[in-house]
C-alpha cells in the first residue's frame, strides 16, 4: 500500500506469485486433464489471487484485469477447453471470474459482521437504512456522503450497493450456509 491508500502495488505482486507458481504446474505437471489442473489451480495459484482480498480489493479495471488474466491463462492449459471463450472455460469447470469471486467473499463479509459472528463489529463499521417498501430486502445499508473520494474505497462503503441489491430471502437468512446457498443463485444478477 502506498502513501495514496492505493493497493495496485499488491494487485501486481500477487498476480506475479501466482503466475510463477501456474508457470511451475505448467512445467512439472504432465497431464492437461481436467482431473489435475484445476485442483493444482485451486490450492496453488488461485490461494495467492484471493489472500486478504477483502483488504486489498482492486479499485481500477487494469489491476482487475491482471488478476483475471492469471485464471484465464490457468484455463487455456486444460486440453479440451482450448477453443472455448473464458467465460465459456470458467462455466464447464464451475468457476466464478474473479470479479465474482472478490464480490462473493465481500457480501459474505458483510453478513457475517451484519448477522454473524461479528454482529457487535458490524454496528461500528455499518450504519443502516430503514426502508419499509415491500420490494426491498428489508434490510439496506447507508452509504455515506465523504468530501475525499479515497474513502469511498473502504470496505463498508464498497459494498453496500450489492447488498442493498440482494433480494429479502437472501438477507434474511438464518445461517451463514443458507445465506451462501442463496448467494450463489443471486450473484449472476449483482455484477
Amino acid at each position: 500500500m502506498d502513501e495514496k491508500l492505493d493497493m495496485s502495488h499488491q494487485c501486481v505482486l500477487a498476480a506475479r506469485k501466482a503466475s510463477c507458481i501456474l508457470g511451475c504446474i505448467k512445467r512439472s505437471v504432465a497431464s492437461r486433464l481436467r482431473e489435475a489442473i484445476p485442483p493444482l489451480y485451486s490450492a496453488l495459484t488461485k490461494v495467492l489471487l484471493e489472500y486478504c482480498i477483502q483488504l486489498w480489493s482492486p479499485q481500477h479495471k487494469k489491476y482487475t484485469d491482471v488478476l483475471e488474466w492469471v485464471q484465464r491463462r490457468a484455463t487455456k492449459v486444460i486440453r479440451g477447453l482450448e477453443h472455448l471463450s473464458f467465460e465459456e472455460r470458467l462455466r464447464e469447470l464451475g468457476l466464478f471470474s474473479q470479479e465474482k469471486r472478490r464480490l462473493w467473499g465481500n457480501v459474505i463479509s458483510t453478513f457475517q459482521y451484519l448477522m454473524g459472528p461479528y454482529r457487535k463489529d458490524g454496528e461500528n463499521i455499518f450504519s443502516r437504512a430503514y426502508c419499509d417498501r415491500s420490494e426491498s430486502n428489508g434490510f439496506k445499508l447507508r452509504k455515506g456522503r465523504f468530501r475525499l473520494a479515497i474513502r469511498k474505497k473502504f470496505f463498508a462503503l464498497r459494498k453496500v450497493k450489492h447488498w442493498n441489491r440482494l433480494p429479502r430471502e437472501v438477507v434474511e437468512a438464518s445461517s451463514l450456509e443458507t445465506f451462501k446457498a442463496r448467494l450463489d443463485g443471486a450473484l449472476s444478477n449483482l455484477v
